[in-house]
């Protein structure tokens, strides 16, 4: 019987060839928001090893959006086409190209004004932010759907909503960075509010048989801050929108956030939104053996697994993985040599 982990995962119309995804992890590496050599080699390595679906880093929707100065940008056509050699590099390794529209908000370090929910700074070493306008919010949605359309053209097959990790849309979603008073902030309503209005603009402009995921933070590891209960509540809303899929990670809001660090810390966020919301998931954190990995899709904990510093060590850690389960291992015809 196949395993798990090599069986194919279908989502509206792109079937990924196996359950294995890299999850965006900054470079730090960029100029002018532009991708270069450094992105097409380091994400083509792990398009070779034989990962299924390959997410590019944190891609800011606007300048200020970059959470450094050296961080990816996606809102010109120069942008644009600077990634799409990286984008036909990975279809032509039959993997998926993927693209995580971010914005980093208060916890962003690069040039130009940080903005946020609220005027409330994310530790001593940040700047106080200012609080958005109303008009400022609706035009941050604009934006996102901008950069949407803009990764159609690069040729990217998904699109992932960076809704994790205590930057913008999870600043807004986190009643310990969201202090507003405004149809935006109180009740869980509202601070749900600008974050789904993102998750519909971009269902809107992708393409319907191509999937839109989005990557959440399942709790803040804080009492009275964001958790599973809100986070289940957010997904069966986003489900009704029409995204596919849930990236589920945690933490990121606060600085002194207490994370019990361990392997598989955050499988059961994942396995409680799979089956609390019916909805695809992705397991992260801390996931580094292949066994690991397939014992998680076998006990239906979730629907794929993400890597990512695993990814860094080990580019072609798929190809060990096949090894190790008795699967056929995804080979490159030039590097069928080695093995």
């Amino acid at each position: 019987m196949r395993t798990k982990l090599f069986s194919p995962l279908t989502i509206r119309d792109l079937t990924i060839k196996n359950r294995i995804m890299m999850a965006p992890m900054c470079q730090y590496s960029a100029v002018n928001g532009l991708a270069n050599h450094w992105h097409l080699v380091h994400l083509g390595q792990r398009a070779i090893g034989g990962v299924g679906l390959i997410i590019v880093e944190a891609t800011g929707i606007v300048p200020e959006g970059r959470i450094t100065n050296n961080c990816l940008a996606l809102f010109n056509q120069e942008q644009c086409e600077a990634l799409k050699s990286i984008t036909s590099f990975i279809k032509s390794q039959n993997s998926v190209p993927a693209i995580q529209l971010a914005h980093s908000g208060r916890k962003g370090q690069c040039d130009g004004e940080h903005y946020a929910p609220s005027a409330v700074a994310f530790s001593d070493q940040y700047q106080t932010p200012r609080a958005l306008e109303t008009k400022e919010i609706y035009k941050l949605v604009e934006n996102f759907a901008h950069s949407a359309r803009l990764a159609l053209r690069a040729g990217f097959e998904v699109i992932e909503a960076h809704m994790a990790h205590g930057y913008l849309m999870h600043e807004f979603l986190s009643p310990l960075s969201n202090k507003r008073t405004d149809e935006f902030g109180g009740p869980l309503e509202n601070r749900m509010k600008f974050p789904l209005m993102v998750a519909m603009a971009l269902r809107d402009v992708w393409p319907k048989n191509l999937p839109v995921f989005v990557r959440i933070s399942a709790s803040d590891w804080i009492e009275g801050g964001w958790d599973l209960e809100q986070s289940v509540v957010l997904c069966h809303a986003l489900k009704k929108i029409g995204i596919d899929f849930i990236d589920v990670s945690s933490g990121g809001t606060l600085a002194t956030a207490k994370i019990p660090f361990a392997p598989n810390y955050q499988v059961p966020f994942a396995k409680e939104i799979k089956h609390q919301v019916d909805i695809l998931t992705g397991a992260v954190g801390l996931i580094t053996k292949a066994q690991q990995a397939e014992d998680i899709l076998f006990n239906h904990d979730a629907d794929a697994i993400l890597l990512g510093r695993e990814l860094l060590r080990e580019p072609h850690w798929p190809i060990k993985a096949a090894l190790e389960l008795g699967e056929v291992p995804p080979i490159p015809k030039q590097y069928e040599k080695a093995y």
